[in-house]
């Protein structure tokens, strides 16, 4: 890959934000390197390989972490925990605080159609960020960056002032009302391939308890159980 001027540049502003200095720089292009910038420029890898790693890596971290402060929580309560500091709107968050979708590299349909601020996005780059940091400086310095720019979250969540899981809490609240026929339907796809959005309805047999907009047909499901909540509890 070839880093020029004007990338090796972005790469400067970057490690001055994020207070780390890369030994090898080609792990942190392709982490700031979106598919769309790679399928118009080939010279170029992109990210989701590091994406992958950075999943892995982040698990661990925030596994490790809630696993030695929240010593009294089962198993499957520090799953929900972590499963909720993990997801994509608390990556996107963690994202935005260090300025990563301007430091990108975007095709430019994706830049014309507002992918520097796009949750799955960001949440997809700060992972492969996690990952090149850790390829290049060992699972500490990996750990170091997590912590920076996801204590406050994690601790958020610990305290509970942070839910992400609306699906799994609306199936616990209408469980606990003796109601079981919960579904989802889809209702609408709006917008073309590359940018497409889905409309999705929540309820209980026949009637309607909540609609949610998203850019996946997941994210619209959440949305919906968040208004579903709204009404319920």
């Amino acid at each position: 890959m070839k880093i020029n001027k004007k990338i090796s540049d972005i790469i400067d502003k970057f490690e001055n934000i994020i207070d780390y200095k890369f030994e090898n720089r080609e792990y942190i292009l392709e982490a700031l390197t979106h598919s769309s910038y790679s399928n118009e420029n080939k010279d170029y890898d992109f990210n989701e390989r590091l994406e992958f790693l950075g999943d892995s890596v982040l698990s661990i971290v925030v596994s490790e972490y809630l696993f030695k402060k929240e010593t009294n929580l089962p198993e499957g309560e520090l799953t929900k925990l972590r499963a909720n500091i993990v997801c994509e709107e608390s990556l996107s968050d963690a994202a935005n605080e260090i300025n990563l979708g301007e430091h990108m590299l975007l095709g430019k349909g994706e830049e014309a159609t507002g992918g520097r601020q796009r949750i799955s996005i960001l949440a997809d780059a700060f992972e492969a960020v996690i990952a090149a940091i850790y390829l290049d400086g060992g699972l500490e310095s990996a750990r170091k960056f997590i912590l920076s720019y996801m204590e406050n979250i994690i601790c958020d969540s610990r305290k509970g002032k942070i839910f992400r899981d609306y699906k799994t809490h609306l199936q616990e609240v209408l469980q606990g009302k003796g109601e079981s026929n919960i579904w989802y339907k889809l209702m609408e796809e709006k917008g073309p391939d590359h940018n497409k959005r889905f409309v999705m309805q929540v309820g209980i047999n026949e009637k309607v308890l909540g609609v949610g907009e998203g850019k996946s047909k997941k994210e619209a499901e959440q949305l919906a159980a968040k208004v579903a909540l709204k009404d319920i509890v």
